[in-house]
């Protein structure tokens, strides 16, 4: 038999706490699919979700982040039109200048009212509910 599995992935919510209102981090994907995107990208072989998680900001952020929590995990098979995904969202916190790296074309540091309307993936959907998490402590419903 062969089996197919979802690829694990991570997603990284990266808070500036030396900044005023908290902002997040996003970055300008170089790479297809284009736009904007939470900082993250696929769990190696033998690592653990949170060292990916830790390794993926560093590369395209070019900080070190603190995982404050484990936020949802995405496993929507069209989340991502190249292969399905699961993605296993962090909220972290992070403080300085940060600098596009890796595969990121651009950075960018938003408040809610700023994000851009070109997410890639389901990166919507992650940050509404991640804004609804934050400014009202209200875990969203699955499904």
């Amino acid at each position: 038999m062969n089996y197919r599995n979802p690829i694990p992935t991570v997603d990284i919510i990266i808070e500036l706490i030396d900044r005023p209102h908290r902002p997040i981090i996003l970055i300008e994907r170089q790479n297809s699919p284009f736009g904007w995107a939470i900082p993250g990208g696929f769990v190696d072989y033998g690592e653990q979700v949170e060292v990916a998680a830790r390794r993926e900001a560093l590369e395209e952020t070019s900080l070190e982040v603190e995982l404050i929590e484990q936020f949802l995990v995405y496993s929507n098979p069209e989340r991502d039109r190249r292969k399905h995904t699961i993605s296993i969202v962090f909220i972290a916190t992070a403080q300085g200048e940060a600098k596009a790296g890796d595969d990121a074309k651009n950075l960018g540091i938003f408040e809610p009212w700023q994000v851009p309307t070109n997410l890639c993936f389901d990166h919507d959907r992650i940050l509404y509910d991640y804004w609804l998490y934050r400014n009202n402590r209200i875990r969203p419903r699955l499904g």
